[in-house]
């Protein structure tokens, strides 16, 4: 392990999250993730979250640590699962579940719904477009859904489904984020 980042808020508050080093693992920024949970304050306690490419799954859990009712990471690296499925644990976080499945595979097979989607797919992939059509027509959202984007500033706004509507964004060094209203 080569670093840590911090749970902002919540009943973790404090706690670290151990970071994999591992090529283009780079978690959100704790300034862009106290905006984004300000963001959410008021439609995250008692929320389904899903956060596909969950990476450090620092925004996951600190979903979770905020009152989420049930938070599903997924990772497709196996070692990345490992060390999250072991901090999860750690924390006695029951209402975190953790799948090894690629995101685009797991986005085509339609299993539930969910409120709140974090999408934060490596800068270089080229995949938001694709996870953003997958989540639209194969039903993975509930009415009024929030989905959070982030990509890199030097990158292009991503294509959005019709029916979706960016109602906050935020450029940070190189970060761009995005959250997006399903109407």
């Amino acid at each position: 392990m080569t670093g840590t980042v911090r749970i902002i808020a919540g009943q973790w508050r404090g706690r670290k999250l151990k970071v994999p080093n591992q090529i283009g693992l780079r978690p959100t920024p704790n300034r862009i993730r106290e905006t984004l949970f300000n963001w959410l304050a008021m439609d995250l306690p008692g929320s389904r979250c899903l956060d596909l490419f969950a990476g450090s799954g620092a925004l996951g859990i600190e979903a979770a640590s905020r009152g989420a009712k049930q938070v599903l990471l997924i990772e497709k690296q196996r070692d990345i699962v490992q060390s999250l499925r072991q901090q999860v644990t750690s924390f006695a976080a029951d209402n975190v579940t953790i799948l090894s499945n690629d995101a685009i595979k797991f986005l085509k097979k339609k299993t539930d719904s969910f409120d709140i989607v974090f999408l934060d797919p490596p800068y270089a992939s080229n995949l938001l477009d694709s996870c953003c059509t997958l989540l639209q027509q194969n039903g993975w959202l509930n009415p009024q859904a929030l989905i959070y984007l982030e990509t890199d500033t030097s990158l292009a706004k991503p294509n959005l489904p019709e029916s979706w509507h960016i109602i906050r964004q935020k450029n940070a060094g190189q970060v761009a984020a995005y959250l997006i209203r399903v109407n």
